[in-house]
C-alpha cells in the first residue's frame, strides 16, 4: 500500500520486485499481454492516420500505444524494441496513405468525396489532380504518367511494404529482408515520381495556390521510409527469427 502511494517510480520498483519472483513462462506471458495491449492502440492509431483524413484522431491513439510500450520496457518486460515499433508502424502509415489516396483516385474518381478532396488538393498543390479530371477512359486524375504510377505501385510496392512491415513488427527475418527490398524500391519510386512531376511541370504546377514550394513541403514526408534504410542494414539480424 505504501508503495502505491509513492507514485509511478515506486509502482515500477514494486513491479520489478514482484517480477523477479516470476517463472520464465509467467514473464513471457505477461510480456506478451503487454505487447498485445500496446499493439491494439498502435494498430488503431495507424489505421486512422493511414486514411489521411482521420489522422488527427489516430495520433492520440498511436501515442497511447507508444506510452504503454515504454512503460512495459521500464518495468522489465520483454517487449519489442522501440525502434522496430516506430519504423514498422511509420512504414505501414506511409504505405497506407499512398494506397488510400491513389486508390480513391483510381476506382472512385466519380464520387463526391474524390471530387472534393482530390480537386481541392489539386487546386492547392498539384494540378495533376485538377487538370482534365475524369476525362480519361479511367476516371480520376489525367496527368501524364499518373495512372501508370497508381496501378503499378498500389498492386506491388505499397502492398508488399505493408506485408513486410507486419512481418517486421512480428520480429520475423523475412519481414526484415523484405522491408530492405521495399524501402530501396521506395527510393526508385520517389526519384521517378519527382522526375515525372518535373517533366510535366507546365501541367502540374500551373494555376495552383502553392506550386513548386508547396509540393515539396508535403512531398518531403514521402522520404520517411528512407530513414529506415540505415537501421535495416546495421541492426543485429539475429534479433529476428524464422
Amino acid at each position: 500500500m505504501n508503495l502505491r502511494r509513492g507514485g509511478s517510480g515506486a509502482n515500477e520498483l514494486a513491479g520489478n520486485q514482484i517480477r523477479e519472483g516470476l517463472s520464465f513462462d509467467a514473464h513471457l506471458e505477461e510480456s506478451r499481454l503487454a505487447q498485445r495491449q500496446a499493439d491494439k492502440w498502435l494498430i488503431s492509431g495507424s489505421f486512422l492516420i493511414g486514411t489521411a483524413a482521420l489522422g488527427i484522431f489516430g495520433l492520440p491513439l498511436f501515442l497511447r500505444g507508444i506510452w504503454l510500450l515504454r512503460r512495459a520496457q521500464r518495468i522489465g518486460l520483454s517487449v519489442r524494441p522501440m525502434m522496430v515499433t516506430l519504423l514498422g508502424y511509420l512504414i505501414i502509415i506511409d504505405a497506407a496513405i499512398n494506397t488510400v489516396g491513389w486508390a480513391l483516385d483510381l476506382v472512385a474518381g466519380h464520387t463526391l468525396l474524390a471530387r472534393v478532396l482530390l480537386n481541392g488538393w489539386g487546386n492547392m498543390f498539384d494540378a495533376g489532380y485538377f487538370w482534365h479530371y475524369n476525362e480519361l477512359w479511367v476516371g480520376g486524375a489525367a496527368g501524364p504518367g499518373e495512372k501508370a504510377w497508381e496501378v503499378g505501385l498500389i498492386l506491388t510496392v505499397f502492398t508488399m511494404r505493408i506485408a513486410a512491415a507486419i512481418g517486421f513488427l512480428q520480429m520475423k527475418r523475412w519481414g526484415h529482408q523484405w522491408l530492405v527490398v521495399t524501402c530501396w524500391m521506395g527510393v526508385v519510386i520517389w526519384v521517378g515520381y519527382v522526375f515525372n512531376m518535373t517533366m510535366y511541370a507546365d501541367v502540374r504546377y500551373a494555376g495552383v495556390v502553392f506550386p513548386v514550394i508547396g509540393w515539396w513541403l508535403y512531398d518531403i514526408f514521402y522520404i520517411t521510409p528512407f530513414l529506415a534504410i540505415p537501421y535495416l542494414h546495421t541492426v543485429n539480424r539475429e534479433i529476428f527469427t524464422d
